[in-house]
């Protein structure tokens, strides 16, 4: 049989993580991403991070949030491998991190807001959107539940022969 018109599943039968996962870890470790993109700017290091964080500890509260998307996406990146099995309890909670991860970066909103004195601006409008849409991406979707009981079940089956 040909399965090449399934695209969510690899060549070994498991499950892809989600594009929007990704998207998500993305979101979640902006912070990073900007210190990143912020190094390669040889004349004025800090003036990108000055555009998304004029407050010197809003920044430095985005790093550490984001730090827990980064762990979270290699866990990810160990379970593409599937080498490492202590990981399973890990990924098994998933879902549970992400939410922490969201309701945390909710707070920063509220704290970048307050600094703000609560007049609008686009960035941070588009932070409550995306943190919005990722709430009812993690409630509704299907493809990551699945792929999340993915190595859970592989596990499983392993265990039984």
């Amino acid at each position: 049989m040909n399965f090449s018109h399934i695209t969510w599943l690899d060549d070994k039968g498991h499950i892809k993580p989600p594009i929007f996962l990704y998207i998500l870890l993305a979101y979640l470790a902006r912070g990073w991403c900007i210190f990143i993109a912020s190094l390669t700017q040889m004349n004025d290091r800090s003036g990108l991070v000055r555009i998304f964080y004029p407050e010197k500890s809003d920044f430095l509260l985005a790093l550490a949030a984001g730090l827990g998307a980064v762990l979270i996406y290699l866990v990810v990146i160990a379970e593409r491998r599937r080498s490492l099995q202590w990981l399973i309890p890990v990924f098994v909670h998933l879902k549970w991190g992400l939410w922490l991860l969201l309701m945390l970066d909710a707070v920063l909103l509220g704290q970048r807001l307050l600094h703000s004195q609560f007049l609008f601006h686009w960035s941070l409008a588009l932070d409550a959107l995306m943190l919005f849409w990722s709430s009812i991406y993690l409630l509704k979707s299907k493809r990551l539940s699945y792929y999340l009981d993915d190595w859970i079940q592989e596990d499983k089956t392993k265990s039984q022969q």
